[in-house]
C-alpha cells in the first residue's frame, strides 16, 4: 500500500512512454481517494495518482484548518514523488485547493480541472454546528450527503457514501468545512491563466452551476461542461462523462508547444 509524505494514494500508470505529465485527483471535504470512480482512477493514456488527505480514508495524523495547507501538503506529495509538474483535478475543496495551488505555486500546474468548485464555498451554519460533535455527527453526515446526489443517483450509491463519510473523526470533517467556509479567491481568479476545465452538475446544490460559471467567465483559459443528470458527486454521478472530459483534456494539454 504506497505511501509518499505521510499520504496514501493509488497510481494507474500510463502505458508505454508518456512524456505529458500525471493527473493527481484531490477529493473533496470528508472524502477519500474512492471518491474518484475507478473508471477516473484508471483512466488510460496518463499516469493518474488518486490521495487521501491527511486525516482522510488511509492516510494518518490530523485533518488541517485551512485549504492553504492542503494545498502545502499536496505539493509535499508531489516533491516526495520528484512531479515537478502536474495536472491537479480537485473536486469541491479539492478544487478549492487546486485553486490555491494555481495562485500560489502555478509554475508546478501545467493544468487544472474544477469539479463541484467555486470561488468560495460558503457553508451553512447548521453543517458547522453540527459535523464536530459527536451527537450530532451522524446527522450531519446525512445532510450533507442528501445534499451531495443529484435525484437520478442511486440510494445504494448514496449509502456508500454516507458509510464512508461516518468512519471519519468528527473534528476532522469540521475541520474540512471550516476550511471550505474560509475559502475565497474571489479577487484573484484574474490572475489565474493556467489551461483549465470546469465540471459541474446541473442539479448541484452544494456548489450550483452559477459558481462553475463565474470560474469560466474570470479565468482567461478556461473551458466549462454542466452535465445533466448529476449532483455534487459528478466523478460518482457521471464517471464516463468526466473520463470522457478528462482525457480530451489532458490530450489537447500534450499537443501544446512547452514554455
Amino acid at each position: 500500500m504506497p505511501y509518499a509524505s505521510g499520504l496514501h494514494y493509488t497510481v494507474h500508470p500510463a502505458e508505454g512512454s508518456q512524456d505529458r505529465p500525471p493527473l493527481l485527483l484531490i477529493h473533496g471535504a470528508g472524502g477519500n481517494h474512492l471518491t474518484w470512480h475507478p473508471y477516473i482512477r484508471r483512466m488510460s493514456g496518463s499516469t493518474v495518482y488518486a490521495l487521501d488527505l491527511p486525516g482522510h480514508g488511509q492516510s494518518q495524523g490530523a485533518g488541517r484548518l485551512s485549504i492553504e495547507d492542503y494545498a502545502r501538503d499536496v505539493l509535499y506529495f508531489m516533491d516526495a514523488l520528484q512531479i515537478g509538474k502536474a495536472v491537479i483535478a480537485g473536486l469541491s475543496m479539492g478544487s478549492a485547493i487546486a485553486l490555491t495551488l494555481a495562485l500560489l505555486h502555478s509554475g508546478r500546474l501545467a493544468g487544472m480541472a474544477l469539479l463541484g468548485g467555486g470561488a468560495k464555498m460558503r457553508v451553512a451554519k447548521s453543517i458547522l454546528e453540527t459535523a464536530g460533535n459527536d451527537a450530532t455527527f451522524a446527522s450531519a453526515v446525512e445532510t450533507i450527503n442528501s445534499n451531495c446526489f443529484g435525484a437520478y443517483a442511486s440510494q445504494d450509491l448514496v449509502q456508500l457514501s454516507r458509510q464512508a463519510m461516518l468512519k471519519m473523526n468528527p473534528p476532522a470533517l469540521l475541520g474540512d468545512f471550516q476550511a471550505c467556509d474560509q475559502f475565497d479567491v474571489t479577487s484573484q481568479l484574474c490572475d489565474i491563466h493556467l489551461p483549465t476545465l470546469i465540471i459541474c452538475g446541473a442539479e448541484d446544490v452544494m456548489t450550483p452551476p452559477k459558481f462553475s460559471r463565474f470560474l469560466k467567465e474570470q479565468i482567461s483559459n478556461a473551458r466549462l461542461h454542466i452535465l445533466e443528470q448529476s449532483g455534487h458527486m459528478v466523478t460518482l454521478e457521471q464517471p464516463e462523462k468526466v473520463v470522457e472530459l478528462l482525457k480530451q483534456f489532458m490530450n489537447e494539454l500534450s499537443l501544446q508547444p512547452g514554455p
